[in-house]
């Protein structure tokens, strides 16, 4: 019986983790979709980018079309952006509280130590937050799809999803190595932003009593310190993805042009729309998924 219950209690945190999960990327992806796409035009664009230019930057071909098509120009490579989303909220958001259960159990002693019992806390759920940041790099393909169908869609035309799979092969994998680079702080900062101030504003000791309003300024704080640490990561990232699959450029190469003909500023394109969605956009994903993970534990865990 205690057998049963044990595999019960396993089963019903993984079926709420990855139902609440799945639920908040697809809500996020139907209302963020389109301030990503313009967030990645502007990052993708070389040069200094002026306000009467934005108009043609941000809507391209259907810069001079009615607001009608204008809006349906920031929905491309959809479905690659679905599959991505999904999945990587499933995997970031479901898949931290498993590595922060399994640091629980064998290094709560080394960070005690180092950090003391209060701080160990905060510390592990960043650490296990950019563990699991580092391991996105599985889901790559699918990104680099979706962020060339933003900002590349002619690389994409007439191509399937196998058949760009099988002519690119590992060079959709491309960037791998700038992409861990930017998830390992990046969701150390997400995970232990919002931890911090939960702990330490907050003075929470069991995080998951977190109200939706405490939950809401965790996650606003833990959001605008990862984005802002991951953004000259990103915008590298960015490039290198969105380029043609022929172009041999490496990142170490993007970036020396990047100083020479932009400055180091243009580490930074692109931040302030995403910060002005930080908000609305991790609070509203983070706080759908933990409110459902929540209630799952309570009906199927028993």
């Amino acid at each position: 019986m205690g057998g049963d219950s044990s595999n019960s209690n396993a089963g019903g945190k993984l079926l709420g983790r990855c139902v609440g999960s799945a639920i908040a990327g697809f809500s996020e992806l139907a209302l963020f979709h389109p301030v990503d796409t313009i967030a990645k035009r502007l990052m993708t664009k070389e040069g200094t980018v002026a306000f009467s230019q934005m108009n043609a930057v941000i809507f391209r071909d259907a810069a001079d079309a009615g607001w009608a098509v204008k809006a349906r120009s920031l929905f491309p490579g959809l479905g690659y952006a679905a599959g991505y989303k999904i999945l990587q909220r499933v995997y970031k958001f479901g898949g931290q509280p498993f590595v922060l259960d399994l640091m629980r159990s064998n290094c709560s002693s080394p960070f005690e130590a180092v950090f003391g019992k209060r701080n160990s806390k905060a510390w592990m759920h960043a650490t296990a937050g950019s563990l699991i940041g580092v391991g996105e790099v599985a889901l790559l393909p699918l990104d680099v799809l979706k962020i060339r169908a933003q900002t590349n869609p002619q690389a994409l035309s007439g191509k399937g999803f196998f058949g760009l799979v099988q002519a690119e092969g590992l060079g959709l994998y491309r960037g791998a190595g700038w992409t861990a680079v930017r998830n390992a702080p990046g969701s150390f900062a997400l995970f232990g932003g919002s931890a911090f101030v939960k702990d330490f504003v907050f003075g929470l000791e069991d995080y998951n009593k977190a109200t939706f309003a405490q939950t809401s300024l965790a996650s606003i704080a833990g959001a605008t310190a990862s984005i802002t640490v991951a953004a000259p990561m990103d915008v590298i990232k960015t490039r290198i993805q969105s380029r043609a699959h022929n172009d041999p450029k490496s990142g170490a190469v993007i970036i020396a042009e990047l100083f020479a003909k932009e400055g180091p500023g243009a580490l930074f394109k692109g931040l302030l729309p995403k910060l002005l969605t930080v908000g609305p956009k991790l609070v509203f994903s983070f706080t759908v998924a933990q409110y459902l993970i929540a209630l799952s534990d309570r009906v199927l865990i028993k």
